[in-house]
């Protein structure tokens, strides 16, 4: 006897269908699994002979053989547990069924019948909906979680006993509550109006925000570096429901997404600078997401940036042009998406206080040097921003702000930014959103400089020694700045201010 069953797995953020062929035939009782199953799948035989006995079904006394198809695709997770169980209960006719939907299984079954949460629950339904199908079947623990979708019909159960009743028809099956989704007012995070001082910095935020540009902040210790960077996520524009969908997808991968269903606010990911080079960009024999992805469609901010091991920043330079990161590993290949706003910190020297108008530095030239060559010239290539950020006198310190910014104010500006950059690539074809995204002939078309401003820029690339994708850079912060003051042209003004913030060219070797 022979039964079919629809499932699916996840290969890197897509879904991959996989078709679950039962099969029982005459013989000494023996359970296998064929199909490239990894140890994961394996032992799902153990805990479905104990799910549909304590279910109260009987197991058959039969040589049951589960293929899982295609056989070259490598088959991992424990998403096909209840699949394998309800093809098994169909094969054996241990139950008389009166409906068949068409649709994907997915569930962890426990010894005792309970379906458990699975992970990856919302890009697996979220993929599938994509490529047309309309009804799935999820463990009710992951009923939150794609709550959100309106295109694919979910049918949540919690126990394998009510699965097979609503296969016979003494069951109806329990209907996924379409919600609302409304982000967070006030994301967390410090608001620009509680900072003093800091002027440059705080307006080096906004056109980071306004464009998406990646930002380097290099300062003494206690001169307000990471409070600027934790101030990021107040200034940066509403999300929308697919951003918090593409975003939480990540999360729901990785088992961090907490029940209640999608993030409300952009991720702020901070890693520790011991992090290895497989927890920043994800990897591992199983490939999984790291924090670069994590921090998708948010901010992710390394802090005392040349401590960071060489490899894993160097390992971040493709992710950060392409807005993917693509893992090759024995066991398995997947691609994550790590569209997020870098924002790196530093200090000018070993000892922190280089230029500070106190404090002596002790740090000799050689010293500092090599240092700052801890952080390559292609790393910083790929920051648009570098900013240099001074500690605070203390008249400064003691001083009553009499209007002080809030980033509310900050955060209007830069969605009217993004607003004008939203209608300006809505035809490009490409799926450009910011300014910061923009290649090759985008560049030509959309940044087209006056002569004054060539001239302009021109001596700075002779004078500062720029790379060509440095020259990107700052023609792409100029158009920010225009848009940030509703200029259809960059004018002169634009490309002097977007030169000051190449902070790190303008030193020379020995700083």
């Amino acid at each position: 006897m022979l039964a079919h069953v629809e499932s699916a797995c996840l290969v890197g953020m897509e879904a991959a269908q996989v078709h679950v062929e039962v099969n029982l035939a005459k013989g000494l009782p023996y359970f296998s699994i064929v199909g490239l199953p990894d140890a994961y799948v394996r032992e799902a035989k153990d805990r479905v002979v104990a799910a549909i006995r304590n279910s109260g079904f009987e197991f058959p006394s039969r040589r049951v053989t589960v293929n899982l198809a295609p056989a070259d695709l490598k088959k991992e997770g424990a998403f096909f547990d209840l699949a394998i169980a309800i093809g098994i209960l169909r094969a054996s006719e241990a139950i008389t069924i009166t409906r068949w939907p068409r649709c994907i299984w997915l569930g962890e079954l426990a010894l005792d019948g309970t379906i458990r949460r699975i992970r990856g629950a919302l890009p697996l339904a979220r993929s599938l909906s994509q490529k047309g199908l309309k009804e799935m079947v999820l463990p009710t623990a992951n009923a939150e979680d794609v709550s959100f979708l309106r295109k694919i019909k979910v049918r949540p159960f919690t126990h394998l006993k009510e699965v097979a009743r609503w296969l016979t028809g003494e069951l109806e099956s329990p209907d996924v509550v379409s919600r609302p989704w409304k982000p967070v007012e006030r994301p967390e995070g410090t608001d620009l109006a509680e900072i003093k001082g800091q002027a440059a910095g705080k307006r080096a935020l906004e056109i980071a925000a306004a464009g998406g540009h990646n930002i380097l902040m290099m300062g003494c210790p206690g001169s307000g570096k990471s409070l600027l960077a934790q101030a990021l996520p107040t200034v940066m524009p509403a999300w929308s429901l697919e951003e918090a969908l593409d975003a939480s997808q990540v999360h729901s991968l990785s088992g961090s997404l907490r029940s209640s269903g999608l993030l409300d606010s952009r991720p702020f990911r901070s890693p520790h600078h011991t992090v290895s080079s497989a927890a920043l960009i994800g990897g591992g024999d199983h490939p999984t997401p790291g924090e670069i992805s994590l921090a998708h469609r948010g901010v992710l901010f390394l802090d005392e940036l040349p401590e960071f091991k060489r490899d894993a920043l160097e390992a971040l330079r493709q992710p950060l042009e392409e807005g993917q990161v693509h893992i090759r590993r024995v066991r398995g290949r997947a691609t994550y998406p790590s569209e997020c706003l870098l924002v790196a910190a530093m200090n000018p020297c070993p000892c922190g206080y280089r230029g500070h108008p106190k404090r002596e530095c002790v740090c000799p030239s050689h010293r500092v040097q090599k240092y700052l060559a801890k952080v390559s010239g292609p790393f910083l290539d790929r920051i648009d921003l570098q900013v240099e950020i001074p500690a605070l006198k203390v008249e400064e310190l003691f001083a009553e702000e009499t209007s002080p910014e809030p980033s509310e104010f900050v955060r209007a500006r830069v969605e009217r930014a993004r607003a004008l950059q939203a209608d300006r690539y809505q035809d490009n074809g490409a799926g450009r959103r910011t300014n910061a995204s923009l290649r090759g002939r985008e560049l030509k078309r959309y940044c087209g400089l006056t002569e004054e401003g060539k001239n302009l820029l021109k001596s700075a690339v002779e004078r500062l020694g720029l790379s060509a994708r440095a020259f990107d850079r700052i023609r792409k912060v100029a158009r920010t700045i225009a848009d940030m003051e509703g200029a259809e042209n960059i004018q002169a003004s634009h490309i002097a201010e977007a030169i000051q913030y190449r902070a790190l060219d303008k030193k020379p070797a020995a700083y």
